[in-house]
């Protein structure tokens, strides 16, 4: 009996090390190929980090010495030492306000009914592709659509109330697709939850699922926003003006906004204006940066609650 216990513990070792001896290469290779790709995929991210250093660097040193007070609140002018950014920073500033008036409701509203309403058939399906397909469309597009839609069809004209609907149709899909996948991770059980307890569906929705999916929302609309800031194609065609002496004072009137500026004074010739433009981006980065500041901040909030 001793023989045949000792028998199968001997065979039963040889076959765990035949096993082993098989799957070591594999584990060996396996171990390298993820240490090659750690160390590429933080090559990349050094080399990325590297460029925007170089790039802010570079930035700043241009802009020295002429980001000052009186450049902020001056308008622009064809004397380097007379230009300033108002008349850009206000129409940046009222059509960010007009975008995120406009995109964040209906964006957030459609993600609510296409989630928590919707059939989900067919129909449901082709809407859902679409919505994928528009946040891929080049920019151009929407400024072309803007100039039928808002400038032409509805008589709007070149206003900065065209400029910002058009923006908000550029970063409507963003905001939708974010909305819906923060409005995915929400548990059913908690739906559930909410309505064994009695409550309606958008009682439900309105005190259980979007509070909980709040910083979920707030991230897309950073990204979104983000990227509104920054373009200047959509706007081109709905008439934002790259030299401006008036700052809006109510929708409809003509505007320009930082980015065509920016480009507007890296088009001439002169080397000041040039330093001009590296003054711009600095003011540009600023307004980006203060209001990404304010939306992490709520979000940070929202999910301390969530967590709570």
């Amino acid at each position: 009996m001793n023989r045949q216990v000792d028998s199968a513990t001997l065979s039963g070792g040889k076959l765990m090390n035949r096993q082993e001896e098989m799957f070591t290469p594999r584990l060996k290779s396996r171990q390298l190929r993820n240490a090659i790709f750690k160390w590429i995929f933080f090559g990349a991210n050094v080399v990325g980090l590297l460029a925007l250093v170089l790039l802010l660097g570079d930035v700043v040193r241009d802009s020295w010495g002429w980001l000052d007070w009186d450049f902020i609140t001056s308008f622009p002018s064809r004397f380097p030492e007379k230009a300033g950014i108002k008349a850009a920073l206000f129409g940046t500033i009222w059509l960010m306000v007009i975008t995120a008036l406009v995109a964040i409701p209906v964006g957030v509203a459609t993600a609510v009914f296409l989630e928590e309403y919707a059939r989900k058939n067919r129909f449901y399906a082709a809407i859902q592709t679409n919505i994928s397909n528009l946040a891929g469309v080049p920019s151009i597009v929407y400024g072309i659509l803007g100039l039928t839609i808002f400038v032409r069809w509805m008589m709007l004209g070149r206003s900065i109330l065209a400029g910002g609907l058009t923006m908000a149709l550029l970063i409507l899909p963003i905001i939708i697709v974010a909305a819906q996948e923060s409005l995915r991770s929400i548990p059913n059980s908690w739906r559930h939850a909410s309505l064994a307890l009695g409550a309606t569906r958008w009682q439900t929705i309105r005190y259980v699922v979007l509070p909980a999916s709040l910083p979920g929302i707030l991230t897309g609309v950073i990204l979104a926003l983000s990227r509104a800031i920054g373009e200047t194609a959509p706007l081109i065609p709905v008439g934002a003006l790259t030299f401006i002496m008036t700052v809006p004072k109510d929708f409809m009137d003509p505007f320009t906004v930082l980015p065509i500026q920016i480009y507007n004074w890296t088009s001439r010739p002169q080397d000041e204006f040039r330093c001009i433009a590296a003054a711009g981006i600095i003011v540009l980065l600023i307004v980006l940066l203060s209001m990404n500041a304010t939306a992490i901040f709520l979000r940070n909030k929202y999910q301390k609650k969530v967590v709570e």
